[in-house]
């Protein structure tokens, strides 16, 4: 699997580098698909400062995503963005293998 498969939005590369420069060092952000929530499936979301060696690196405008290697089938075609709403403000994925997902987004069914 190449990066181009796996991208991340110009959203969520301007969050990441708002998220660096509070916290006063680089992060990157580490995307992995679990068992569980409502569908079957969910995104877990985690600030890190490095990758691990199997880590698939995705990068945009200098910042970057991290998807482990389990977790690169689930999310191939998807972009990692970053929505600002009137409901809140997070990390999603937009992922064109999902076929259903729960109300909250966070859990989905392949």
């Amino acid at each position: 699997m190449t990066t181009s498969d796996i991208t991340l939005s110009p959203a969520a590369a301007r969050r990441l580098h708002s998220i660096s420069e509070a916290e006063g060092r680089p992060v990157m952000l580490r995307v992995a698909v679990e068992g569980g929530g409502c569908s079957g499936f969910q995104y877990q979301f985690d600030l890190v400062e490095a990758a691990q060696p199997d880590d698939l690196k995705v990068e945009r405008d200098g910042a970057a995503a991290l998807v482990d290697e389990v977790s690169i089938p689930f999310l191939k075609g998807s972009e990692i963005d970053f929505v600002d709403e009137l409901a809140g403000a997070e990390f999603r994925v937009r992922n064109p293998n999902a076929k259903s997902s729960c109300g909250c987004g966070v859990s989905f069914s392949i």
